[in-house]
């Protein structure tokens, strides 16, 4: 990943699931990306070495082999120097968000691979060789679940704002109202809106252009134009879309090109359906 202005993008590939994503590539770019927050809790791997984190803004940089960030934390990463790097990205309201989340406490934390040589080399090899985003998935959800077991186990989410979150990322390219969802979990706008908050930490408007961001990426993985993966994800134009990349990323999106095995595999197959 690499800052607005910097003279080489970041390169890879993107995979989304319900309740996570992943970005995993070469090492890219010439600089760090800004500092930023959002919604996921982050998962950063540089492989074999040269990820640096910064946790808040201005704070001293750290090298480090990985590391945990809380949800809405500020944070930025470098993985200029790293052989390859992947960001997985862990909803807090999922069952191993919640443990992580436990683990975690608010305060970010770096992590020594050894312990997770097996799930690391797993990965690599689902995105180099396998090549399909269902391979990354699981190898993704498999480090996440060796990170997340080793945390209490937390209270389950709220039935209710899953089964509005489902909803949610069903629609997402017609995001509902806050009203059709309240009605959908059957309590009054008001409600859903606090136990929407009390239980992710944001308003639903604000995941809902979370998850439209997931799905740009997706988008442009298959091929898809900036701005037609801007109007399809929901989004009012390429200009809101940017301003929301940069605040939640940390970057613009123009600089997300995606040109890794999952992309080129992904285009492939389109083409030939087509």
């Amino acid at each position: 990943m690499t800052r607005a202005g910097s003279s080489r993008p970041y390169e890879g590939d993107f995979a989304a699931w319900t309740g996570g994503g992943v970005f995993i590539g070469p090492g890219g770019g010439s600089a760090a990306i800004a500092p930023h927050s959002h919604y996921a809790i982050q998962i950063a791997i540089g492989i074999p070495s040269g990820l640096r984190v910064q946790f808040g803004r201005g704070a001293e940089w750290q090298p480090c082999a990985a590391a945990l960030i809380p949800s809405r934390v500020t944070h930025s990463i470098d993985v200029s120097e790293c052989g390859w790097s992947a960001v997985i990205f862990v909803e807090p309201e999922t069952a191993e968000g919640r443990a992580l989340s436990a683990r975690l406490a608010g305060t970010p934390q770096s992590i020594d691979t050894s312990a997770l040589e097996t799930p690391v080399a797993r990965l690599e090899e689902a995105w180099r060789f396998e090549q399909t985003p269902q391979a990354v998935e699981r190898a993704c959800r498999a480090l996440v679940r060796e990170l997340a077991g080793r945390a209490a186990a937390p209270e389950p989410s709220d039935k209710r704002v899953l089964l509005a979150i489902a909803h949610i990322v069903a629609r997402i390219d017609d995001a509902p109202s806050l009203e059709e969802v309240a009605s959908l979990v059957n309590l009054s706008p008001s409600r859903f809106r606090h136990l929407f908050v009390a239980e992710t930490g944001m308003p639903m408007r604000t995941y809902v252009l979370w998850r439209r961001l997931l799905h740009v990426w997706s988008l442009l993985m298959r091929g898809e134009t900036l701005t037609s993966a801007a109007h399809a994800a929901g989004f009012a134009d390429s200009a809101h879309l940017s301003r929301t990349a940069r605040a939640m990323f940390g970057l613009p999106p123009s600089v997300l090109q995606m040109k890794g095995p999952l992309s080129a595999r992904t285009r492939a197959a389109a083409a030939h359906l087509g």
